[in-house]
């Protein structure tokens, strides 16, 4: 195979038409502005084909759908490996889904509990273990020599068995005697129909006198099988190991071992009795106990899930503030919410005859209604049917869709109260490896699991036994603790990762998988990584190198780009001004190259921290958030400054997003709005506070997060910022248009009438593959355009709906350039470098930095709303080159100057530098966070001690001082 992969005449996309070598086994980066074509290259040429062609390989049915696949647009490629693309996007919506599962480590530590678990009783807290011959044997030679001994098995009684059954079995199998309710018999004897033998007779045959007579065994309760008598002998141990093997075999895995002794009448009486059993059975309470095995610990399995909550760890329950959500309203006013609703009439009639029948006005406030009343009406008495009754009798119809959406807005998750949280049932809670139970080892970081397990005492043969399992978990934790995630606990939800953790844990599970001669493409893996942490990333991408893989990334930062093999830069500009290879070669020559990322690379964009003093501490307005807990948060104290820039910041792990986005945005929106929008998930705990001092200055926050702008592709930037309605109108009274009676509704691919029904105006269809990834193809009917061939004929300007919308915004502003309103709502968008994106892009392709951006400019749109708001953000510089981070902080800027405040989560030194105010957590991830280290001015941050965004900030700023003294 070809040293290189070469790429001739690309022309996905932007890209026009370039001829591209990337180097096989080596790392390459591919930079640039946004917009400039690297994800067109990395990702829709180079994977795409690599995919493709591994598709090529498969079956007849996976080979059906290669024609309808959309082929690169590209001459030929030739050289690419199989490939694996790890983006940003985190597509996990279940709260089933764990970093366990997602990284298989959790399936792993089932194997490990299922294999050397111990099994304790929670009731006698004494280990309970199955009876093994080598172990029974042991127990019973405590005994002193010469005891006497009857090895026996339990024989199964039925009133259905006469005697002469019992007795013909028992012989048949080659047994003499047997115990019957505690006395000791001699089957021959009852084989003599009414004819006992005397003692006389006994005697002279030397069998026991006070054996037990004829009689009918199934009046017995309890009848054990005499399998041998002994006499304890060190040298008899083996004849012992016999008799136990042969009494567990025929007893179904149970045997007593009786100590007898002889009484005055010349016969034998039990004085001590050892049951073992081959069972998990607790020998002090005699409560079984199911075996291990690795189902019995998944909770997402019906054999281990938790019955109550069915493996979520939380249930959900029916909350009466949410019943009531204003208690400020009458009964006539709606206060008890479900009773509202319009199709509820008869209840609300219900409502009314129960008010007057206990003499209470409708109009009465609810807060002022006598309790006992409140209480009948939230739940029930026997002649009315509460609020919560109601809803619980309509849970029999949850399988309709909109009766599930209508109980969950009046419920809240509840941690379960059956398993505590640990979402298994207690007989898999039972069980434990070095004292843990493995919801126990679940909460452990990935760092303290790596160490406990290292410290975990098995002996020698079970070691031996569980070796590969402890080998691959060792691999797989280290794998993720490399690439900067030792801070995750296995029981976090995969939902509540970020992109960039998501990304990093995919890289960490290719390292584990140990392919080789394979393309990885990746998408910004530095994205929320701290600055202290990118080293470590770096050294990973190297990992797969050595192992003859080729590494592709899509990146912007320059320590990974320092330690590339070959950088590949696209640009010169965005969209259409971009998509051309601007500087191929090693990262010596980048600084150098008269290019966008090499000016930026000599011209680092720090800025002075000298006389900000817009915030100095006691002046102006502040948030005082006090005794804030949650994760690795507990009972913190924070002051945030309004009315400027400020900036959390911190080791990966430290708390960040647990502060700032679950914390206090949900404590804001409680103060100011009377409620939080916050979905609260089976399981996720939700954040608490003491109080929350300043928020009279404010008079609402806004989030603005890499959360998905839509999930379907009828979602694009120009429905996102309300443009779409606009350009439908314009549409709409186009002669043609109007000639045919067309109004705005038939130009939305959203709602029948104009748009194509087969795809439903998607213009794709989605194809179940089965056995592989769901594929999108192109739309049959339509052909991708989305529209009726009948639409599509009205043209506004030479231009049809569907290429308006394959119009970029910078081209878009210039197309409709007399149209105000529109215009307007296209600037914001090229504002925050966005005038690349096509209008009718799916949403479903925008990163998570674009889709954070197009917040941003539906927010930059409203600014002009009375009131001071609080903006937070979570890392906007995503997805944004060097260059542009000037751009960004001059739009926050803009946001600080029209009186509101702005709140960020961020890693880049360079907005870091340029922040007001800064809030360093830490000092590291985890239980080792979740701390205040440092908070003051960026001059201030450099020279705290123990802060490590400290310790890189002054390296960053003396750099760029540097440079500026370099350049004269």
């Amino acid at each position: 195979m070809s040293e290189e992969i070469r790429i001739r005449g690309a022309r996905q996309h932007n890209l026009k038409g370039i001829d591209v070598a990337i180097p096989r086994r080596s790392v390459t980066v591919i930079t640039g502005p946004s917009g400039s074509g690297k994800s067109s290259l990395a990702f829709d040429t180079v994977y795409a084909e690599g995919q493709r062609r591994y598709m090529e390989s498969l079956s007849t049915y996976a080979k059906q759908f290669l024609e309808r696949m959309a082929k690169p647009a590209v001459d030929w490629i030739e050289g690419v490996s199989p490939s694996v693309a790890i983006d940003q996007k985190n597509a996990v919506k279940t709260s089933r889904s764990t970093v366990g599962t997602v990284t298989e480590v959790y399936d792993y530590l089932r194997l490990l509990w299922a294999r050397v678990g111990q099994t304790f009783c929670p009731d006698c807290d004494v280990r309970v273990a199955p009876d093994t011959v080598q172990s029974a044997a042991a127990r019973v030679m405590e005994w002193a020599p010469g005891t006497q001994i009857f090895v026996t098995f339990p024989f199964v009684l039925s009133s259905e068995i006469t005697h002469t059954v019992a007795v013909t079995n028992i012989q048949a199998q080659g047994y003499l005697r047997v115990i019957a309710d505690g006395e000791e018999v001699y089957l021959p004897d009852l084989e003599a129909s009414g004819h006992p033998e005397t003692p006389a007779d006994k005697e002279a045959e030397g069998r026991d006198l006070g054996s037990r007579e004829a009689q009918d065994l199934t009046a017995t309760r309890e009848l054990l099988v005499v399998v041998d008598r002994i006499s304890l002998d060190p040298e008899d141990r083996e004849r012992l190991v016999d008799a136990l093997a042969a009494a567990l075999a025929e007893g179904g895995g149970h045997a007593d071992v009786l100590r007898m002794e002889r009484t005055s009448d010349g016969g034998s009486r039990i004085v001590e009795r050892r049951p073992f059993t081959e069972a998990f059975r607790c020998r002090q309470c005699g409560r079984d106990f199911p075996e291990p095995r690795p189902s019995f610990f998944s909770f997402n399995s019906p054999a281990g899930a938790c019955p109550k909550c069915t493996g979520f760890g939380a249930t959900l329950e029916y909350d009466e503030e949410l019943i009531v959500p204003d208690p400020g309203l009458s009964l006539a006013d709606g206060a008890v919410d479900p009773f509202a609703k319009p199709r509820y009439r008869r209840e609300r009639v219900a409502v009314r005859e129960l008010a007057e029948s206990r003499g209470i006005g409708l109009h009465t406030p609810w807060r002022e209604l006598p309790a006992p009343v409140r209480g009948e009406l939230l739940h029930g008495s026997p002649s009315f049917t509460g609020a919560i009754p109601f809803l619980k009798s309509k849970e029999r119809k949850r399988y309709k869709q909109y009766i599930r959406v209508f109980l969950r807005q009046y419920q809240r998750p509840r941690r379960c109260d059956l398993c505590d949280g640990k979402r298994l049932r207690e007989e898999a809670l039972n069980v434990r490896v070095g004292g843990l139970d493995i919801a126990e080892a679940s909460l452990l970081q990935v760092s303290r699991l790596r160490a406990w397990l290292d410290e975990l005492g098995l002996g020698a043969f079970k070691r031996k036994m569980v070796a590969s399992v402890l080998n691959e978990l060792q691999d797989r934790l280290r794998f993720l603790d490399t690439v900067g995630l030792g801070y995750l606990t296995l029981d976090r939800r995969a939902r509540s990762l970020s992109g960039g953790e998501m990304q990093r844990i995919r890289l960490a599970s290719c390292l584990g998988s140990h392919l080789v001669d394979t393309l990885y493409v990746l998408d910004e893996p530095t994205i929320g990584l701290h600055a202290r942490d990118v080293d470590r990333l770096v050294d990973v991408l190297w990992q797969l190198r050595q192992r003859g893989n080729t590494v592709l990334v899509v990146e912007h930062e320059p320590r990974v780009m320092e330690r590339a093999d070959h950088i590949v830069e696209m640009g010169p500009g965005a969209g259409q001004q971009g998509g051309e290879v601007v500087f191929e070669g090693s990262w010596e020559g980048l600084k150098g190259a008269d290019t966008v990322t090499g000016r930026a690379l000599r011209e680092r964009p720090v800025l002075s921290t000298d006389g900000r003093g817009r915030i100095e501490p006691g002046s102006g307005s502040w948030l005082h958030l006090r005794g804030a807990s949650l994760h690795n948060i507990e009972e913190l104290d924070v002051d945030v400054p309004l009315g400027g820039l400020t900036v959390v910041t911190g080791v990966s792990g430290s708390g960040k997003s647990t502060l700032v986005h679950d914390i206090l945005y949900r404590a804001l929106e409680s103060e100011l709005h009377g409620r939080s929008t916050a979905k609260e998930h089976l399981g996720e705990l939700a954040g608490s506070y003491e109080r929350l001092e300043g928020t009279e200055a404010l008079d609402g926050v806004v989030l603005v997060d890499q959360s998905p702008i839509g999930r379907t592709p009828r979602s694009n930037p120009l429905t996102y910022i309300g443009g779409f309605g606009e350009v439908r109108r314009i549409f709409a009274e186009q002669p043609l248009a109007k000639s045919q009676g067309y109004g705005p509704g038939h130009f939305s691919f959203n709602r029948p009438g104009g748009r194509c029904e087969v795809c439903k105006g998607a213009g794709e269809e989605l194809v179940e593959m089965v056995f592989l990834a769901d594929v999108s193809v192109p739309c049959d009917a339509c052909g991708g355009l989305r529209y009726r061939p009948e639409v599509l004929e009205v043209e506004c300007r030479g231009l049809d709906i569907h290429q308006v919308l394959e119009l970029t915004v910078d081209q878009a502003i210039r197309f409709f350039l007399r149209e105000d309103r529109l215009g307007k709502k296209l600037w914001q968008l090229q504002r925050v470098g966005l005038g690349y994106l096509r209008l009718g892009q799916p949403a479903t392709t925008l990163s998570g930095g674009e889709a954070q951006r197009l917040k941003i400019a539906r927010e930059l749109a409203r600014r002009r709303r009375a009131g001071r708001r609080l903006y937070i953000l979570d890392e906007p510089t995503v997805g944004l080159g060097l260059s542009e981070i000037a751009m960004l902080r001059r739009v926050l800027e803009e946001l600080v100057t029209d009186g509101h405040s702005v709140l960020l989560v961020e890693h880049n030194l360079d907005l870091v530098a340029a922040a007001d105010w800064i809030i360093d957590l830490g000092p590291e991830a985890a239980e080792q966070g979740g701390r205040v280290v440092a908070a003051g001015p960026p001059d201030t941050i450099e020279r705290a001690p123990g802060s490590h965004t400290g310790a890189y900030l002054g390296r960053h700023l003396g750099s760029g001082k540097a440079a500026r003294a370099a350049d004269g």
